[in-house]
């Protein structure tokens, strides 16, 4: 009896771990997910959902006068960004670009790629005690790096 016990966990205990972690990926997703939705939607409440509060979203630019600097965006701007960017609906195609590849994911920490119609997203995410998924840290990038410039 214990033997077949220990053979049935055995056989059980893999596809319980990969329930698990099927369940982390989909956590992961509706978190990214409710980070570019929230922009195509206007609903920062999503926003707020997805980030974690010391959020760091960054990214190189230029400069009117050619210098290149480092932009930092924070929590509050990206709720802003949710609640006005496509206020009037026009930012995005009816049917908006979003391809989401969970990249690794290590107990509590995850990266992730977000690729969406104009941009790139590097992410990183942690899971936080009430079992959460969210966003830290965002480096992205526009596809046609041309436009990573002030135009003042």
């Amino acid at each position: 009896m214990k033997r077949s016990f220990m053979l049935l966990l055995c056989a059980v205990w893999p596809l319980a771990a990969q329930a698990a972690d099927a369940t982390d990926d989909q956590l992961i997703e509706r978190a990214v997910r409710d980070y570019i939705e929230s922009q195509h939607k206007t609903d920062p409440a999503r926003m707020e959902r997805s980030l974690d509060p010391q959020l760091a979203k960054r990214t190189y630019w230029r400069a009117a006068d050619g210098s290149e600097f480092i932009m930092n965006t924070d929590f509050d701007t990206m709720v802003k960004v949710a609640k006005n960017y496509n206020r009037d609906g026009t930012k995005f195609p009816a049917t908006p670009r979003v391809d989401i590849k969970i990249l690794d994911v290590d107990q509590r920490v995850a990266t992730v790629k977000l690729t969406a119609d104009e941009w790139v997203d590097y992410m990183h995410l942690y899971k936080n005690q009430r079992s959460e998924w969210k966003i830290v840290n965002v480096l992205w990038q526009y596809h046609d790096t041309a436009r990573q410039v002030s135009k003042k």
